[in-house]
């Protein structure tokens, strides 16, 4: 998670973008936007197999909380999208006591690790067809750590610098290619939570 501020890289969801990303067609159409980079209200449509109308409804619902824009570039009534920012950002707490927002980050979370699933599977389909340098320096891994939550917060913001710093080594270079990093931390010991109390 980056830092408690919107850069022009990394927006942080309000309670009202919150809930209007967390809906199925608009969390695709971010994405396909940030992956696809600029495109058509059509040719999203085409991309995520809807239709135009509710494609353009629902890219003006992001519009109106910041997360798309409209690049002025678009021809005649045809606007050209882009996403506002390459990321967005959360802590829970912001949403804390709010029943609708823990409702929409609830769904908006389990979202993510399906979409993560089935963007992983699709690179295990063709993975055998990439150079065998390409497959070692990509995968998986797993691991376990004992930390206390003000230690982990450090460790996961140690991992975003570290991401942060290698965002476009690349750039400019025809070998490189863009790769999806993904971190999830969650406690292994899901039967003992610790009191709302307890100091770490």
């Amino acid at each position: 998670m980056a830092a408690p501020s919107d850069s022009p890289t990394n927006i942080w969801l309000t309670p009202e973008s919150l809930r209007v990303l967390a809906h199925p067609l608009r969390s695709r159409l971010l994405s396909q936007l940030r992956i696809g980079g600029p495109a058509t209200a059509t040719q999203l449509a085409a991309a995520l197999s809807t239709n135009t109308g509710a494609t353009s409804y629902h890219l003006r619902k992001l519009e109106s909380v910041g997360l798309v824009e409209d690049t002025e570039e678009g021809e005649g009534k045809r606007r050209l999208w882009r996403a506002s920012t390459e990321a967005h950002s959360w802590y829970p707490s912001d949403f804390a006591g709010d029943e609708d927002s823990e409702t929409a980050l609830n769904w908006l979370s389990h979202d993510y690790a399906r979409h993560f699933g089935e963007q992983y599977d699709k690179w295990l389909g063709v993975s055998m067809t990439w150079p065998a340098d390409w497959q070692d320096a990509c995968g998986s891994s797993d691991s376990m750590v004992l930390v206390t939550s003000e230690q982990l917060r450090e460790m996961r913001d140690e991992i975003h610098e570290v991401v942060a710093r290698y965002r476009r080594v690349g750039q400019g270079n025809p070998r490189a290619r863009r790769i999806a990093t993904y971190t999830f931390l969650y406690p292994l010991d899901l039967d003992r939570p610790p009191t709302p109390d307890h100091r770490s």
